[in-house]
């Protein structure tokens, strides 16, 4: 039998979790039954991480919204599309969504999924600018074959806003290498890396960007310093908003308290000095970084949105609060600081929840879902 031909597209190679599953479904997809290859934007720092796939690098396919660039990258996919004639089609992230279905559908690629690793649009944005957002999902949905979301919340959110039919949709978690968090390592010696002795963690990995509400990290870390000076704050990650945080973190008195990292690779050992997880986000799909910490062992105070609330469970895994509920979450902060039994509690509880987030079995489920889309076509090779 003829090889299933997958082209995946997704906009940057950043670093996160969309282009971590990404990379990492296309080097472990089946080689006997897929040929798989990749066509994404040029400049993201998981470029190099690429190397073992067949990649095609266009450099117009960029986040920001620019006519002429979106046009160029429209044709360089449609016509690399045509060069490869792709089975599949499987777009991710929104910008790639968009370009990268209409591409395959002018393509005639006989069948085109696209994964909602969290939508474009969000309740923060302009009400012209998010109505454009949404009337363009809708319009993609009607090419498309299969919408995948990570989590049910991202369904109903879909669905509500008209954004294809419920047959459309299927579900796959978002998965993590969950053997790479449940590790043991020397935490001592590895605070010392950080000039931390006997002084309690908290800590947040993310890009620093306003999904992220990276400023509300900040102000949750004075309310909690105020009670309970001798607290560190780590914060993981890069980008535009840095040297906002640098100036609040001065402005607040808070460089003895606040550490930058800068991005990482030993995630998965910096998680394990944390006394508590936090997420400050406004919007997420389905946020990785909480199950990196659950897996860990690592009680999580996130804000209760999309995709956390099914991770999440209230007094149980952690605690939850409103976006920019700063006062709230550095009280549960406080409440589990001040309490290692109820941290224990926690952290046995998480590691219950994390079986279903293996990235292997969203591998697994991402071949059955090709198969079943490729059963009635006649492969080629």
């Amino acid at each position: 039998m003829a090889k299933i031909k997958v082209v995946h597209i997704i906009t940057l190679l950043e670093l996160g979790g969309a282009q971590e599953n990404t990379l990492y479904t296309c080097e472990h997809l089946d080689k006997n039954n897929f040929d798989v290859m990749l066509i994404c934007g040029k400049g993201g720092i998981l470029d190099a991480q690429a190397k073992n796939i067949r990649v095609y690098f266009v450099k117009e396919l960029i986040r920001e919204i620019c006519p002429i660039y979106d046009l160029l990258a429209f044709i360089k996919i449609y016509k690399i599309l045509k060069k490869e004639k792709p089975d599949i089609v499987h777009t991710h992230s929104s910008k790639a969504g968009i370009i990268g279905r209409w591409a395959a559908y002018c393509a005639k690629v006989p069948k085109i999924i696209h994964t909602f690793h969290g939508f474009g649009f969000n309740d923060e944005q302009n009400y012209f600018v998010r109505r454009i957002y949404i009337l363009a999902e809708r319009l993609a949905a009607k090419i498309t074959d299969k919408l995948v979301a990570v989590s049910y919340q991202n369904i109903s959110k879909g669905l509500k806003n008209k954004i294809g039919n419920e047959p459309q949709y299927t579900m796959i978690r978002s998965g993590i290498k969950l053997q790479d968090y449940q590790i043991d390592i020397d935490v001592e010696k590895k605070k010392k890396e950080f000039a931390i002795i006997n002084e309690s963690v908290v800590g947040m990995i993310a890009c620093f960007k306003k999904q992220k509400a990276p400023l509300d990290f900040i102000k949750t870390a004075k309310l909690v310093c105020t009670e309970k000076p001798d607290v560190k704050f780590v914060l993981v990650g890069d980008g535009v908003l840095r040297k906002r945080i640098e100036s609040e973190i001065k402005k607040l008195n808070l460089k003895k308290n606040v550490l930058l990292t800068g991005w990482r690779k030993d995630t998965n050992e910096i998680i394990k000095i944390f006394d508590v997880f936090v997420l400050t986000s406004l919007w997420e799909g389905l946020p990785r970084v909480i199950v990196e910490s659950m897996a860990s062992g690592i009680p999580v105070v996130a804000t209760y949105i999309d995709g956390t609330r099914e991770i999440v469970q209230e007094d149980l895994t952690g605690f939850v609060v409103q976006p920019h509920e700063t006062e709230k979450m550095a009280e549960r902060i406080l409440r589990l600081l001040n309490n290692p039994d109820l941290r224990k509690k926690f952290s046995q509880e998480a590691k219950k929840r994390v079986q279903e987030f293996d990235i292997d079995l969203m591998v697994s489920q991402q071949e059955k879902l090709y198969l079943s889309l490729t059963n009635n076509l006649k492969i080629v090779k």
